[in-house]
């Protein structure tokens, strides 16, 4: 893309993901030992934030900027007036903020992207988190920058079969529950399993002692994330995910949890606009059947929620001693519904499957009957029903093929469903 635009004309570049998925890194290692000017958008006053451009500028293009600019349109005008004399990379990072700073701003810069794009010779690059509104601003028809995209890369934690090559470099005597821990404390996100590189063995202990110690990274980083997102008003949003980190997975529940306070709207922003939460519906249920659990898919946030948050006073108390103690007691406990995650994800990277998902059903005052994987296989009316525990010794066999055959006759008539039961030893 690069080359398309310094030899014919300007090209634009939309990469997103999640924080600390290195996007920043990628596109500045992809623009090394070329004219480059970097601009990362802070929540700061527009006329500000373009006071501070300026000598960006100055440096990067050796080039005196006389103009006084004071708006991020103006700055954007002159820089693609710029690229019509002279190629160079415009690197916008934090591109969502302008949401929080000027909304007009995205409208301002299709419109002189449209007038220059054909005569000018940039290759601009936006960078930004992956939030409904962030994507909607080049997927949808009535946005600005719909169909202005040339490419778009999107970033994402790391496969489990990647995680594995890492943690046997880092730690060759590694055992499957060290695995699981670092998948259940870090999801795969790039800049967590490098510092649990960078200062452990990565074995479960370790890495429990490495993350709740005093000045540990992974002490605030969650609180960190969560109120860039969710802004100065975040303690109802807070309230919801504490109580479904800690396994209240419903509204009435979640709404009774917090105190019978009416939570619909925030649930809706928080899975609609934020993707922090998700709705899980039993698999092959209808999309508007009102049987929803909600769950937080990123497993470094349940995490810091379960404890680095639901314990701050532990922490305030510099008791890490007794924070990890806390971490290490429950883990069995944890680590056996990351278990049932992690498997999801594994069918999920195998392309075999082409619906994965969990069921459940309420049977009147009967306790509710739940099988914890369902997968559909492609092209082939089979499927398997899962049984996830921690230790073999745990499954229960016989409950479990009566809760398969109701499932079988129920929903997939036509179906023929192997039961797999999956443990640690299964990694």
């Amino acid at each position: 893309m690069q080359n398309l635009s310094f030899n014919d004309h300007s090209r634009l570049t939309i990469v997103t993901g999640k924080r600390r998925t290195g996007k920043t890194t990628l596109i500045l290692k992809s623009v090394r030992d070329l004219p480059t000017v970097y601009l990362f958008i802070s929540r700061k006053k527009e006329a500000m934030l373009c006071s501070e451009f300026i000598p960006i500028i100055t440096q990067s293009l050796k080039i005196a900027v006389r103009e006084k600019i004071r708006t991020f349109r103006s700055l954007f005008q002159y820089l693609m007036t710029l690229a019509v004399s002279r190629p160079f990379n415009l690197v916008i990072d934090e591109f969502q903020e302008f949401y929080n700073i000027n909304e007009s701003v995205y409208g301002d810069m299709q419109r002189i992207w449209d007038t220059y794009r054909e005569k000018s010779k940039m290759n601009l690059i936006v960078s930004g988190l992956i939030h409904s509104a962030t994507l909607s601003l080049f997927r949808d028809v009535e946005e600005p920058f719909f169909g202005r995209a040339d490419c778009l890369i999107r970033l994402s934690a790391f496969e489990l079969s990647t995680l594995k090559e890492i943690i046997h470099d880092c730690n060759p005597a590694y055992t499957n529950d060290d695995l699981l821990a670092l998948y259940s404390f870090t999801g795969g996100v790039p800049k967590y399993v490098e510092l649990l590189c960078d200062h452990t063995a990565l074995s479960v202990n370790e890495m429990i002692a490495f993350m709740a110690q005093e000045n540990s990274p992974f002490i605030d980083e969650g609180k960190r994330l969560l109120t860039e997102d969710l802004g100065k008003n975040h303690i109802t949003y807070f309230s919801i995910l504490s109580a479904v980190s800690g396994g209240i997975t419903t509204q009435p529940e979640i709404e009774e949890a917090i105190g019978d306070q009416r939570i619909g709207g925030h649930i809706k922003r928080l899975v609609e606009d934020y993707n922090i939460l998700v709705r899980q519906r039993p698999i092959l249920a209808k999309e508007g059947s009102k049987t929803v659990r909600y769950e937080i898919p990123d497993n470094f946030i349940r995490f810091w929620l379960n404890y680095f948050d639901r314990y701050r006073s532990l922490i305030e108390i510099k008791d890490f001693t007794g924070l990890q103690n806390i971490i290490r007691a429950d883990y069995p406990t944890y680590s056996a519904t990351m278990l049932e995650r992690y498997f999801k994800q594994q069918f999920a990277e195998s392309f075999h499957y082409h619906n994965i998902g969990s069921w459940w059903e309420a049977k009147g005052n009967q306790p509710e009957i739940e099988i914890d994987i369902i997968a559909l296989k492609l092209r082939k009316k089979q499927a398997i029903a899962v049984e996830v525990r921690r230790q073999k010794a745990d499954f229960k066999p016989k409950q479990f093929v009566k809760k398969v055959q109701f499932f079988n006759y129920k929903l997939l008539p036509s179906y023929r469903v192997n039961r797999v039961y999956l443990s640690l030893e299964d990694m």
